[in-house]
């Protein structure tokens, strides 16, 4: 199976989405009762905190990252059909759309996910991916659609805006984001906003320099400001 390698060492990417199954004119159905209540997206502009001094990445190397983000789409696109229709492990059983504690369980484990560093005795003899989640394989999210995507991303997110950074919630946000398709929906755009200003808290609130989390933070801030064109929330190079 493909692994593609991010920056830091723990946000691989095993995961593509399944392109939407439309044909080329859609005739929209629309129930006017449901257009009576206003309905609005909040987008903020508010932009993220400036790095800590010494944390801010180099322009070569923030560009450096959009390149191979870009490449990894690709690429995913490209064998998409190949990784849709591989079988699922019969462990593997993936929530419903609008199971917001089951996705975080799925992708974050429930040791991540019940904040409990406890080891099982059993648990050296293989891994236990209900306890340690499961990687966002290409068999995984290549069953995913762009709604489940964008729903799965706002349940992580809003996981995040409370719990601390893992290299488990590191991974999906990685490949959630390799499957955003562009051009954004206004939700998509309002929470990948979120999601980078997220980690340039984190990102200050650092005081052990750790050099794996701080990249990825960067890394994640810098294909929301620099691949999906927010610049406003972009890194100034170091």
């Amino acid at each position: 199976p493909w692994v593609f390698r991010a920056a830091p060492a723990h946000l691989i990417l095993f995961c593509r989405i399944e392109a939407a199954r439309c044909p080329d004119v859609v005739v929209a159905q629309i129930d006017p009762k449901k257009l009576r209540k206003k309905q609005t997206v909040s987008i903020s502009i508010s932009g993220c905190q400036p790095a800590p001094e010494g944390y801010s990445p180099t322009l070569k190397w923030q560009q450096q990252q959009v390149a191979h983000f870009s490449a990894v789409r690709q690429s995913l696109n490209k064998h998409r059909n190949h990784w849709r229709s591989q079988h699922l492990d019969s462990n593997v059983t993936m929530p419903k759309s609008e199971d917001e504690e089951g996705w975080k369980k799925f992708c974050l484990g429930e040791r991540v996910y019940s904040e409990t560093d406890a080891l099982s005795d059993n648990e050296n003899l293989g891994i236990d991916y209900i306890k340690v989640g499961f990687p966002p394989l290409l068999s995984i999210v290549s069953r995913m659609n762009q709604a489940t995507v964008t729903s799965v991303l706002e349940y992580l997110i809003s996981w995040f805006g409370e719990k601390k950074f893992t290299p488990e919630l590191g991974r999906w946000l990685y490949a959630l984001l390799a499957c955003l398709e562009k051009p954004l929906l206004p939700e998509a755009h309002s929470l990948i906003r979120q999601l980078a200003r997220r980690c340039s808290e984190v990102r200050v609130l650092e005081e052990n320099r750790n050099e794996e989390q701080i990249s990825a933070l960067n890394l994640i801030i810098c294909l929301v400001s620099r691949y999906f064109d927010q610049r406003d929330l972009a890194d100034e190079p170091s």
